[in-house]
C-alpha cells in the first residue's frame, strides 16, 4: 500500500495537492493512506524548504508548488511499480 503525505499549513494549495492525489488514486483504483503533516518539524525530515509538498512512500516528489496530474500519476505508477 502507498503512503502519501501532504507537507503544508493546510492552505488551499495543499488541499489542491490532496485533491489531485486523490484523484490520481481512484483514476489507478489504487490503496494508499494519505496525510496531512502541518508540523513544520516534521517537513524537516524531508528536507521541504517550501510548501506544499507531496511526499510518495517516504520520497519528496514535488515541494514548492501544485504538480500536474500526469506528474502525480507517474509519482504513483513508478512507487506501485
Amino acid at each position: 500500500m502507498l503512503a502519501i503525505k501532504v507537507l503544508g499549513p493546510g492552505c488551499v494549495n495543499c488541499y489542491t495537492v490532496r485533491d489531485i492525489a486523490v484523484h490520481v488514486l481512484e483514476t489507478l483504483d489504487a490503496d494508499a493512506t494519505i496525510q496531512h503533516v502541518a508540523d513544520p518539524r516534521e517537513w524537516r525530515k524531508y528536507n521541504l524548504m517550501m510548501t506544499p509538498g507531496l511526499v510518495v512512500n517516504e520520497k519528496l516528489v514535488c515541494a514548492g508548488r501544485i504538480p500536474s496530474e500526469p506528474e502525480v500519476t507517474t509519482w504513483v505508477v513508478n512507487a506501485l511499480a
